[in-house]
């Protein structure tokens, strides 16, 4: 597939570009693709999708932080797919399922997610995702250092015993498989906005 990849020279992209042609994808610019891939900051975001989008290319999206409503209304207009992941790693996803299901059988949980330094969006996409999941209302704490990639623990309690549920990204790369499949499920999308990574992980209908 010829890939747009905006934000090529980032923290993920830089290692997704290869990762990309590695696994048979030519990257190529805009006029010429048929997809984009955008991991770049939340205040550019929307203009490249809104780009990719005039041109007829549906779009895969890992940049997190940006209000996503009115990408929803352009993507059904335009008839095409933007699928938006707050996290494209699989542990991280399965991470989420298997809180939301233990926050039914745990009265109380929160969730501490540690970041880079330099991540803007506080807290994070998988946080929020995380704290939704589990019906809402869950406390999340973040933490932003040098020389942390990405990680998450949810925490449930009662009397007597704790539930940790925890997933650790050591390197960027474990967001390149989801990447891959969301570009190999992507034409198969209705036109509008899909909002994470767990759908695609569903069999197929």
């Amino acid at each position: 597939m010829k890939v747009k990849l905006f934000g090529a020279g980032g923290k993920v992209g830089s290692l997704l570009g290869p990762a990309l042609e590695e696994a048979g994808h030519e990257l190529v610019e805009l006029g010429s693709a048929e997809a984009m891939v955008d991991f770049t900051a939340p205040d550019v975001v929307v203009a490249n999708i809104e780009s990719a989008l005039d041109k007829g290319v549906p779009c895969v999206v890992g940049t997190s932080g940006w209000d996503t409503a009115g990408v929803e209304a352009k993507a059904l207009e335009s008839g095409l797919p933007v699928f938006y992941a707050p996290n494209f790693a699989v542990g991280a996803v399965l991470m989420m399922r298997f809180a939301a299901e233990a926050a039914g059988h745990m009265p109380r949980a929160e969730i501490v997610e540690l970041h880079h330094e330099t991540k803007i969006d506080v807290p994070s996409g998988t946080a929020k995702a995380t704290a939704e999941a589990m019906g809402g209302d869950v406390p999340i704490h973040s933490v932003r250092l040098p020389g942390i990639v990405a990680h998450q623990e949810v925490l449930l309690s009662q009397a007597g015993e704790l539930l940790t549920i925890r997933h650790d990204a050591f390197s960027r790369e474990a967001y390149v498989p989801g990447v891959l499949l969301a570009l190999e499920r992507l034409r198969d999308l209705e036109p509008g906005l899909t909002i994470g990574l767990e759908s695609l992980l569903r069999e197929p209908s």
